[in-house]
Order: C-alpha cells, then structure tokens, then sequence
C-alpha cells in the first residue's frame, strides 16, 4: 500500500444513462458493457511515461506506471495492481474461453483480464484496456 496515497474502497453507483454522459462512446462500450478495444490502437499500449494509472470512470488508483511491462500484445500489461483493494477479479467464460476478468473494485468498470503468464516475481500480466484509464503524472 502507498504511503502517499489513501486507498479508495468507497462504491460508485451511476445509473446507465449517467454514465453514458459522463463517457466517451468508446470508454462506455468498454468500460460499462465489457468492450475491448483492437491491439496496438489505445493509447497507453506503448506509453512510457510515469504516473499512476487510474479508472477513467471513478479516478480509483489502479496501476503504477513501474508495474508496467511490454507484453508485445497491443494493450496495457502490468505484473501487479496497486492493491488488490482497488481491483476484483471474476470468471468471464464469454468468448467461448474461460478468462479472469478485472474489473474496477469502486465502480465496476471492466478494465480488461488478467492472466498468469507475466514476468516474474508475480507471474501476472494484467491485460488492460486503455479507455478504460486515464494516466495521472
């Protein structure tokens, strides 16, 4: 846990049609039905830059810009979360596949899946939609 930050548990409830307000098309179709956006098109697959990523639907403290890796996917990939406070995991058999879904642990935004092929010392790659964060410097 950042000393410096105070993990957020706090629920975020939005009607449907507020959060298609406060969305762009794309962060609602991903964020709020369980989109993804194609590989190699969203804009931190390759971003170097450090900060803290955060839910572009609750501002909730997600992902460290340290925890961040080059999976050669096309999308986001970190080896950990800040906290497993800020996230949840659930099974999505959607796709005709069995895959773990992460999802915001505030507002229920899915973020994308994760997965147990990443480096070491986790082993973890979460897979990350990026118009479902926002990078905070």
């Amino acid at each position: 846990k950042p000393a410096w930050r105070e993990i957020m548990t706090k629920k975020v409830f939005k009607s449907d049609e507020e959060w298609r307000r406060l969305l762009s098309t794309e962060q609602y179709k991903i964020c709020r039905k369980k989109g993804t956006e194609p590989a190699f098109s969203g804009t931190y697959w390759d971003t170097k830059e450090t900060g803290i990523y955060q839910c572009v639907c609750c501002n909730n403290d997600l992902f460290n810009s340290s925890n961040k890796f080059d999976s050669g996917t096309g999308w986001p990939s970190f080896d950990q979360a800040i906290s497993s406070q800020q996230v949840t995991t659930k099974e999505d058999s959607s796709l005709f596949m069995k895959r773990t879904e992460v999802l915001c642990n505030q507002c229920d935004a899915h973020l994308g899946h994760v997965f147990s092929d990443g480096p070491q010392p986790t082993g973890q790659r979460f897979c990350i939609n990026s118009a479902s964060l926002k990078l905070t410097k």
